[in-house]
């Protein structure tokens, strides 16, 4: 068993999920976030605040540490930071990370997006200690951005078209994580977690209306209309060109990719997305 382990990210989708299931197995885990007020983690995890984007707030969780969960890269600014991480864990003693990327980083044809997390996988396979790459699809969990549209009777967005995704369970992602973490057998390997089967917004809004019992609609975003929107929130320009080339990859059939390293990691096949959407049900309905 791993003595300890620092978990980046520990109150995000994934890094709170991995926080829970290391906890749940007796694993020492230190949960790195920004804002320790607003954690919540089971008894016994150790709560430190750091910003991998602030080095000199992170060297000091790495203490004592054995495994390192890196969840990072919010946006192509940010693609050195996995480099400075893994330096600090050397520095520290780290013998094993995990880095959490995205599917087809490295891939020309999805556009500047595929490049974000490449340098972080780079500077984790250079690095000496045993290290593993996850590499998951899109999150079923990223469909409950629909659930006011939902609520309210409105479509969902569709920025995609028919293009198909392998949507991954964000459970099963972090359950691979929490294998790679403690088992020295998935060292030197990249991952591609994706669920069972290759589907497109409409298959997951025609899920949900089966789920809840209700229509469940689409709406065909434009490109043009996507990127308004994503200025109009804030989002800056190259952010907004890697997010409009990450869509196109999609709707040209690039996402459609569906793989067998869930059930290899696991030993048991991956959670559908109806699987999801089963269990996520209440989320969909009154608010």
């Amino acid at each position: 068993m791993v003595s300890m382990i620092l978990v980046t990210g520990a109150t995000g989708t994934i890094g709170s999920e991995v926080t829970r299931q290391l906890a749940a197995r007796g694993a020492k885990v230190r949960a790195l976030t920004r804002d320790p007020s607003r954690a919540r983690v089971p008894s016994g995890v150790e709560v430190v605040r750091g910003d991998y984007r602030e080095p000199a707030t992170v060297e000091p969780a790495m203490a004592g540490a054995v495994a390192l969960f890196a969840v990072g890269v919010l946006g192509p600014g940010d693609a050195d930071t996995d480099a400075a991480l893994v330096v600090l864990a050397r520095a520290a003693g780290v013998r094993r990370i995990v880095k959490l990327s995205a599917i087809s980083t490295g891939d020309p044809a999805v556009g500047p997006v595929g490049t974000w997390h490449a340098k972080g996988e780079q500077a984790v396979r250079d690095s000496g200690l045993e290290w593993t790459v996850l590499r998951p699809s899109s999150f079923a969990s990223n469909t409950l951005g629909w659930a006011e549209a939902i609520r309210s009777g409105s479509p969902v967005p569709n920025m995609t078209g028919s293009g198909t995704q392998g949507v991954v369970d964000p459970r099963d992602v972090s359950e691979v994580a929490v294998q790679t973490l403690l088992a020295s057998r998935h060292a030197g390997r990249t991952y591609t977690l994706t669920g069972p089967e290759a589907i497109s917004v409409p298959d997951q809004a025609a899920v949900l209306a089966d789920v809840i019992g209700h229509p469940v609609g689409t709406h065909d975003v434009s490109p043009e209309e996507t990127r308004e929107r994503l200025l109009a929130a804030g989002l800056g320009d190259t952010y907004v060109e890697g997010v409009l080339g990450g869509n196109a990859f999609v709707r040209q059939g690039g996402g459609s990719a569906v793989t067998e390293d869930v059930p290899e990691a696991l030993g048991r096949r991956a959670r559908t997305y109806r699987e999801w959407a089963e269990d996520h049900r209440e989320a969909f309905g009154p608010a």
